[in-house]
């Protein structure tokens, strides 16, 4: 009666591992690789997936886009200037089968493979262009990186350059410049002012030489402000006309 026992005990412990090996559960964004006796059969799942026990194996790979921080890299740009540049790279497995088939960690090579396209890029380009032309840089990076990563399955939608470190001296040399860029700014402007307004000067003295009685509108409304505030002392101009007999008779 004993040994019947424990044979039916042994026979259900067989029979929980058998369907634990045979039964998987597969998340939505989850696929498994699936080899049998060592070969490439098919990519299965979502959901509830039956393998053979000893037989087939399967790798779980993930299909959500996985976020990658790029350490910092010393470049020297093409200017010969030394800087540290990181970025983030987004990508995601298209083809399971590729990812796991063609390259041994396909997170570390694309981690790998970032590094170098980085710095690649950034030492082909001057720091000007580094520094104004960012969203240029972004393209150039992704459409070498993805280029790369087609043949391991996988998809690099974007990358974006988050940091660029500067040299202490190299950003007190760019302070200084854009300080004498707005100083520069600055003297354009006010001399375009002064431009504008002995343009609209000489326009006013040829309207007053071609309508004299201008003049003296423009003394009474000088005389209008002069009294609205409240001065005691007012001015009145005597035209030259009136001292030329005068002078004539000297």
């Amino acid at each position: 009666m004993f040994g019947n026992i424990a044979g039916l005990i042994f026979l259900l412990v067989i029979g929980l591992i058998f369907i634990s090996s045979a039964i998987k559960i597969l998340r939505e964004y989850e696929r498994a690789v699936v080899f049998r006796l060592g070969r490439f059969t098919r990519v299965k799942g979502p959901g509830i997936i039956i393998l053979i026990p000893f037989i087939d194996k399967m790798v779980r790979v993930s299909l959500r886009t996985v976020v990658m921080d790029v350490p910092p890299q010393d470049v020297i740009t093409r200017d010969n200037v030394s800087i540290k540049v990181n970025a983030v790279v987004y990508f995601r497995v298209m083809f399971p089968e590729k990812a796991v088939i063609e390259v041994d960690d396909f997170i570390y090579a694309t981690s790998q493979l970032s590094q170098t396209t980085l710095r690649s890029i950034m030492g082909e380009s001057e720091l000007d262009e580094i520094l104004s032309e960012r969203e240029k840089i972004n393209e150039q990076l992704q459409a070498v990186i993805d280029k790369s990563t087609d043949a391991w399955g996988i998809k690099v939608s974007m990358v974006e350059v988050k940091h660029i470190d500067l040299p202490s001296e190299m950003q007190r040399a760019m302070a200084r410049q854009a300080e004498a860029e707005r100083e520069r700014r600055a003297k354009i402007i006010a001399a375009e002012g002064e431009y504008q307004a002995s343009a609209k000067l000489a326009q006013a003295a040829q309207a007053i030489g071609e309508h004299p009685v201008a003049i003296q509108l423009r003394f009474l409304q000088t005389l209008s402000e002069v009294a609205a505030d409240k001065n005691s002392t007012t001015i009145f101009p005597i035209p030259i006309e009136l001292l030329k007999p005068f002078m004539d008779k000297k």
